[in-house]
């Protein structure tokens, strides 16, 4: 899975984690009811329909009575936070994905290119050098080496895929 498709995924996460926790934390709101009546007319010929929309908000409010207990509690037992812990557990998640996503956008692979790639990127080195004049002296899966009379070059392949050429001396 290529490193966008992943931090793309990591963001849409992040995104909906933030919308959840706003809704969750704001209490969320109650949904207002709509009412739709329809009459018609009971004699042939032209109907009239009326439609009507009503939102109801109805609010219940219900004392409920408490004894106070009989143990004591400390001061810091007895303080309440701002949020309840639900929240903090949210906000925790939320923040440890916002750090992988700026390691997983920052962290190089040290792997490199595979074997094939680097094959690869020899070969259409070793080609153009051939087209200038160039023979293909001796070859292994990361450099080759090239002769033209008495002269060598030696054409090498990095784990990066950084292609470099540098002479050799005759009979190296």
């Amino acid at each position: 899975m290529s490193r966008i498709l992943k931090a793309s995924g990591l963001v849409v996460l992040l995104a909906a984690g933030a919308l959840l926790a706003g809704v969750v934390v704001a209490g969320g709101r109650a949904a207002d009811t709509t009412t739709a009546t329809t009459s018609g007319g009971l004699l042939p010929g032209p109907t009239t329909t009326v439609t009507e929309t009503t939102t109801v908000e109805h609010t219940t409010t219900q004392r409920v009575f408490v004894p106070t207990p009989t143990t004591t509690t400390s001061e810091s037992e007895s303080s309440e936070t701002s949020a309840p812990a639900w929240a903090w557990v949210v906000i925790g998640i939320l923040v440890l994905g916002l750090i992988l996503l700026v390691v997983l956008l920052t962290h190089h692979r040290g792997g490199g290119l595979d074997s094939d790639e680097r094959r690869r990127r020899l070969d259409r080195a070793a080609a153009s050098w051939l087209g200038q004049g160039w023979a293909l002296d001796s070859q292994t899966a990361e450099s080759a080496v090239l002769r033209r009379g008495s002269e060598l070059m030696l054409i090498t392949v990095d784990g990066a895929g950084h292609v470099s050429t540098r002479p050799l001396a005759p009979g190296a």
